[in-house]
């Protein structure tokens, strides 16, 4: 394999790590086209389940997220687990995270009262002992 192509192989790997740990969504790494994030409005949900070594809770919190993301005003998203890394900054206490983009704060305001978000809440919220949201705007 020639140099340029494993320095390729690297990037594309390090880029869907970042993805991975939330830092970056999955497709602006992926695409060709490399999206900015730059503009968009970004909510980043953490859920900790009661009981995180249930394999049906985790289940059913996977199937109704998989559902939660295909929201029409969603530009992009991610759900994730935890990343095994261990420094002293890094929290890996979560149990899932949900990261999405919108265009603006006007689409994630469509977000909150959608009938799939409300429902995903009505399914899902006696699996969840805590969730923080972080949401995020360019400066």
């Amino acid at each position: 394999m020639n140099k340029k192509l494993n320095r390729r192989i690297f990037i594309e790997k390090s880029a869907m790590g970042a993805a991975g740990a939330g830092i970056i969504s999955a497709s602006a790494c992926c695409n060709s086209d490399n999206k900015s994030l730059s503009g968009l409005f970004i909510h980043h949900v953490f859920f900790w389940l009661k009981e995180p070594s249930n394999q049906e809770a985790r289940t059913k919190f996977e199937k109704a997220a998989r559902e939660l993301v295909t929201i029409e005003t969603i530009i992009d998203s991610h759900i994730g687990v935890p990343a095994p890394t261990n420094r002293d900054v890094i929290d890996t206490t979560y149990t899932y995270s949900i990261l999405t983009t919108y265009k603006n704060k006007e689409d994630q305001d469509i977000y909150q009262t959608h009938t799939k978000h409300l429902k995903f809440i009505e399914d899902c919220r006696d699996l969840w002992e805590k969730v923080v949201v972080y949401d995020t705007v360019s400066i």
